[in-house]
């Protein structure tokens, strides 16, 4: 194998070492989003695009050539009495224009999937933050709106409390009113029997008054009926 062909061979063999890497799970995608975004990957990510085409023009030329070794060795018609080691170098030109096509198509074919591989799990890893972040968003959101709803229970609470004591507040007012009525309706029954005993009393002093003049007219007037009647005896 020529010069050439080891350094695209060993080209293949390192892309098959990074696509092993890049599936196994080796290392998760925040760290390949790191060592993607890392300093010296993202200067020559300005220039990613030159560097492409240039490795897929190469590789293309090299397998365009092992194309038109192929066929060059394949259309090879054997006249008459061909020495063995003719016919095994031509043999051995084939299968090396074979190999360098495998090699160089497979190592076109590693490219295109290494940049896809390296564009998924960029985007991978984007997604995965863009969901940590909707994550924490929503149980923040989710953390306002418990206490926004402990807040409107406990509004709900002191406004059912104010409730309550406006309402035993209420209930008082109105007992208090209950027992100023009865209060009130008490002192006048006392001012009516009082005004009643008054006048009891000024009645029974009357007749009392009048019992004591009537004692009197008897008592006098037994006097005279007994002076009377000694008189007469005389």
């Amino acid at each position: 194998m020529s010069l050439v062909w080891t350094l695209i061979a060993g080209f293949l063999y390192a892309e098959i070492a990074l696509v092993l890497l890049l599936v196994l799970p080796v290392a998760s995608p925040y760290r390949w989003n790191r060592f993607f975004k890392s300093k010296f990957l993202a200067m020559l990510a300005q220039q990613a695009h030159i560097y492409f085409f240039l490795i897929m023009g190469v590789l293309v030329l090299f397998l365009l050539e092992a194309i038109r070794e192929m066929r060059k060795y394949s259309n090879y018609e054997q006249t008459g009495e061909v020495h063995l080691n003719v016919e095994m170098q031509h043999s051995m030109r084939l299968f090396r224009a074979q190999r360098n096509f495998y090699i160089s198509g497979f190592a076109i074919f590693l490219v295109l999937v290494i940049r896809r591989l390296v564009t998924l799990v960029s985007a991978q890893a984007n997604l995965l933050a863009q969901s940590e972040a909707s994550m924490k968003q929503a149980q923040s959101a989710t953390a306002a709106a418990r206490s926004l709803m402990e807040d409107k229970k406990t509004d709900k609470a002191k406004e059912a409390s104010e409730d309550s004591t406006l309402n035993e507040l209420n209930k008082l007012r109105e007992h208090v009113q209950e027992l100023t009525s009865e209060l009130n309706r008490e002192k006048k029954d006392k001012e009516a029997v009082k005004s009643q005993a008054e006048s009891i009393n000024r009645e029974y002093d009357r007749l009392t008054e009048e019992y004591s003049k009537l004692q009197k007219q008897i008592t006098i007037g037994g006097k005279g009926t007994t002076a009377g009647s000694s008189s007469k005896d005389d």
